[in-house]
């Protein structure tokens, strides 16, 4: 079923998709916290087309980030297909990591998303909102299965009722990069 072509959202409204999405559920992966809840994203796009990107994620209390840049792999393609660049380590940016981060579906008012990539190694399910109604949650989980991801490998991403602000206490030595590289 790998072998599938993925289908891949097209002329997706760019500006539309801008703004905070919650992690609802996505795959382990070396490059987030084992122990990370209330994940989020927030895309902004800037003048010259390309978008930033800041994720976030909470461990211990503490809020813990990286931020990067995401652009279109193909400007010429109507598909949804994006490149996203990080530059690791956070506290010293010199090497840069790029992914690909292709939009598999979203509901025709932007409120929940499927993220995959070619590899079909990760996955994220994401919303508007921290929490997900679980019939919706399970219609995205048959789309990625029907991708050809192996949708046992989902995880739900602990969010709480009321967000934390982005003024609480930081990881400002990078020290949750360094641990989740070692998938602690």
């Amino acid at each position: 079923m790998a072998s599938k072509v993925m289908e891949v959202v097209k002329n997706i409204d760019i500006k539309r998709y801008m703004g905070r999405w919650y992690e609802i559920a996505s795959f382990p992966s070396r490059f987030q916290p084992k122990d990370g809840a209330d994940t989020r994203a927030t895309y902004t796009l800037i003048q010259d087309g390309t978008i930033h990107v800041l994720d976030e994620t909470w461990c211990n209390g503490k809020r813990d980030y990286i931020e990067g840049t995401a652009y279109k792999a193909d400007p010429k393609s109507d598909e949804a297909k994006l490149k996203v660049k990080f530059y690791v380590p956070p506290f010293l940016p010199v090497i840069p990591v790029v992914g690909d981060y292709w939009v598999l579906y979203i509901d025709e008012d932007y409120q929940y998303a499927l993220i995959g990539q070619p590899s079909r190694r990760y996955l994220w399910i994401l919303c508007r909102r921290p929490h997900l109604d679980d019939e919706i949650y399970n219609q995205l989980v048959e789309k990625g299965k029907a991708e050809g991801y192996d949708v046992s490998k989902l995880c739900k991403t602990p969010q709480s009722d009321s967000p934390p602000s982005e003024d609480g206490p930081k990881d400002d030595k990078g020290i949750w990069w360094i641990k989740s590289i070692l998938g602690k």
